[in-house]
């Protein structure tokens, strides 16, 4: 008989978004220490999920485990502008350290950072192995991002034949679904209902059913959704860009939602994007004005 896993709950809430209660319900007695390690990541990941990086920083000193330091160095990279070169400069050598470049969680947060810095292929090096579930996941995220759902299908199958009721493997059959769109946007909004029935409701739900309602048309419902998100997490950036998108649509003023944005995240794909149009018309101005 397999022993039980200690972590089940504690995984899943992080995976459903639910940072606060991974970090509230993270007091688990009789673990191992490899379990002690893997609820410590996990905790700090919430808090870098919230916005806490310098605590993670603070916290986390020369002295704890690879995979911990591992995710300082994300916290590291995400707290700063400035601190991007020197964390992928210290991240290139820890992977090319024998000794723990093959470690799941640093292979993790690599394809994370490398993924943010848009370099996909650098990305895949460090992933593609795949080796736990959040791996594949992971790669799932990184094929949608260069648009080839064909790949990132062929990862969802091979999750689907590791534990096809896993909640990564619904999660990211969802995002294929959003992805490829036309009839899978149903199918999506299905399992994003069914987490809502069964967990209590997430920022990642709701923009999940609100995304697939803007897909369908139905603008009305997804800024109802979106604003649910907005009073659970007022700086979530998803949920500010699914706004200043879904205003645009209803006809509404979307600008408060854009400066919130600007602020919390000035790195925002939404936010260079707008920052570029504004040149151009400003540009456009000086020219002919």
């Amino acid at each position: 008989m397999a022993a039980p896993d200690l972590l089940f709950g504690l995984r899943n809430n992080f995976y459903l978004g639910a940072y606060q209660a991974a970090i509230n319900n993270s007091e688990l007695r009789n673990l191992s220490e490899e379990d002690s390690v893997e609820r410590d990541t996990i905790v700090y990941r919430s808090y870098i999920a919230l916005g806490s990086y310098q605590l993670v920083i603070n916290e986390i000193d020369s002295s704890a485990a690879s995979p911990l330091q591992a995710v300082k160095l994300l916290a590291l990279y995400l707290s700063s502008p400035d601190n991007k070169e020197t964390t992928i400069s210290s991240l290139k050598g820890w992977l090319g350290d024998p000794a723990v470049g093959n470690n799941p969680i640093l292979r993790l947060v690599a394809g994370i950072i490398f993924m943010h810095e848009k370099d996909y292929h650098e990305a895949l090096k460090h992933t593609n192995l795949g080796g736990t579930m959040e791996l594949h996941a992971l790669n799932v995220q990184i094929f949608l991002k260069m648009h080839r759902s064909d790949y990132a299908e062929k990862q969802l199958r091979v999750m689907q034949k590791i534990d096809e009721d896993h909640t990564l493997t619904q999660l990211a059959n969802a995002w294929l679904n959003l992805a490829v769109g036309g009839s899978k946007i149903q199918e999506a909004y299905l399992i994003f209902q069914d987490f809502s029935e069964k967990y209590q409701m997430t920022s990642l739900f709701l923009n999940g059913k609100a995304l697939c309602c803007m897909y369908m048309g139905n603008f009305d419902e997804a800024e109802s959704l979106l604003l649910e998100a907005l009073n659970k997490d007022a700086k979530d950036p998803e949920t500010l860009a699914n706004l200043v998108v879904c205003s645009l649509h209803l006809g509404k003023p979307s600008s408060r939602f854009l400066s919130q944005l600007k602020l919390s995240h000035p790195d925002h794909t939404l936010v260079k994007r707008s920052s570029a149009a504004e040149e151009i018309f400003d540009r456009a101005v000086q020219t002919f004005g």
